[in-house]
């Protein structure tokens, strides 16, 4: 299960990604279209932005905007940032393996299986883009 940080954030992206292009978008207007508390909002913007997924201008007219066109940022980049591991498991993280202290990886029949969850949900998160979160935007 995917936190309520990475559940906000993927919600704030896939609004930032209907508005692309248009210019920056203010927290608040984030927050309130999509019913995030705007405190937890902002650590989460930050996040992303020192992560190279947005980028921000100050002042009159400043806010939030995504750094790339919608299509090139994937899911399983943004989870990974905000969330940290898909894998269910850490002996099965492509990017945080961490080993089992009780259990033989190369024996594992837990270990067989949740690698092949991880497969197949990374098969989906890494052809998924922020485009396909837009509201509206019919999933093919």
């Amino acid at each position: 299960m995917i936190s309520k940080k990475t559940q906000y954030a993927l919600k704030a992206l896939g609004y930032l990604a209907g508005q692309y292009g248009k210019g920056p978008v203010l927290i608040a207007d984030i927050a309130d279209n999509k019913h995030i508390p705007i405190k937890f909002l902002e650590s989460i913007l930050l996040q992303l932005k020192q992560h190279h997924i947005l980028e921000s201008k100050k002042g009159k007219g400043g806010g939030y905007y995504l750094a790339e066109a919608p299509k090139k940022t994937t899911l399983a980049k943004v989870i990974r940032i905000v969330g940290g591991p898909i894998a269910m498991l850490p002996c099965v993280s492509l990017n945080f393996y961490e080993k089992c202290e009780d259990c033989n990886e190369l024996n594992c029949g837990l270990n067989r299986i949740m690698a092949q969850a991880r497969d197949a949900t990374l098969k989906v998160l890494e052809k998924k883009t922020l485009h396909d979160l837009m509201d509206g935007y019919v999933l093919g």
